[in-house]
């Protein structure tokens, strides 16, 4: 399998785990406020990212305040930005670098395919920060193990 494979599968698998916690905060009553703030980080966070990816200058806010709603079309919107990204990306495209500037405004350059990594790497992070902490706050998170999405077909 070609490495742009790889990151496709790797970002539909993002797209249907970050879907799976979105639907287990809306099934949660209330929803706990800190795992509603790390999914819209995890949102903002891709954003940002892709925004780099693109070379483009926008600002980005990190900690976003957003509803279960807004959360919901993000998902969306943010899967479907990523299969445009990716979808007919020449393999050798992914060793290519590009220069921005972090959030403390320091430059920097990296290559696409660790961006990549790290996106996925980063929300996959927090997914389990929710998960603990809709735990401790008596509920039962999403499942979103990887495995557990190829097993049943939700990532090919």
């Amino acid at each position: 399998m070609d490495m742009v494979r790889h990151f496709e599968r790797m970002f539909a698998y993002d797209a249907w785990a970050n879907r799976e916690v979105l639907k287990a905060l809306q099934s949660s009553d209330p929803c706990p406020a800190k795992s509603l703030r790390w999914l819209g980080h995890i949102l903002a966070a891709e954003w940002l990212w892709m925004t780099r990816l693109q070379e483009e200058d926008t600002e980005v806010a990190v900690w976003p305040d957003l509803t279960l709603g807004q959360c919901q079309q993000q998902i969306e919107d943010l899967a479907a930005s990523w299969t445009r990204c990716l979808t007919g990306k020449a393999e050798s495209s992914l060793t290519a670098s590009i220069s921005y500037k972090n959030s403390k405004g320091e430059d920097w350059s990296s290559r696409i395919d660790d961006v990549l990594m790290h996106v996925a790497m980063h929300s996959t992070y927090h997914r389990g920060q929710i998960a603990a902490d809709m735990r401790a706050a008596g509920f039962t998170p999403a499942y979103t193990d990887f495995i557990h999405a190829v097993r049943k077909g939700f990532v090919k």
